[in-house]
């Protein structure tokens, strides 16, 4: 994990404004609930870390490496995860309303309850994606078709 302190991580995360923590490492940080609205995380590592429940409306998160990562119920609307490695992470419940995954790795993923509505899916592989009642509807999906 990163080598910040708990005192520090909470330092930043209640810090005013949309945050700038892009390629930091916060893999297997606890950050349930944290409020990360138009944060900057562009390539972070946040492997294995807890996000449940956390906000993460409209993030930038390209790139960012999300393995493992307990995402359960979190709110990913309108974030941008452009190539970000979101393999075997959990998004049970989560809301990806609008959000960009262009070529991002679900590999092992879970998205089951999903809110995935008018998410774009381009050039994603779904194979092996738990998508049990998930909620595609306008989804762009991977060739390049809108989801009825």
């Amino acid at each position: 994990m990163t080598d910040l302190s708990r005192f520090q991580i909470y330092d930043l995360l209640n810090r005013p404004g949309p945050l700038w923590l892009a390629k930091i490492d916060l893999s297997g940080a606890v950050l349930s609930r944290a409020q990360l609205v138009a944060a900057d995380l562009i390539g972070a590592n946040l492997n294995e870390a807890d996000l449940r429940g956390a906000n993460l409306n409209g993030a930038k998160l390209r790139g960012a490496r999300l393995h493992r990562t307990n995402l359960i119920g979190a709110n990913l609307s309108w974030a941008d995860l452009s190539w970000a490695d979101l393999s075997d992470a959990d998004l049970t419940q989560a809301d990806l309303s609008g959000a960009i995954l262009r070529a991002v790795n679900l590999r092992g993923a879970k998205l089951i309850e999903t809110n995935l509505r008018g998410a774009n899916l381009t050039e994603v592989s779904l194979e092996g994606v738990n998508l049990h009642d998930a909620n595609l509807s306008g989804a762009i999906m991977p060739d390049g078709t809108r989801h009825e």
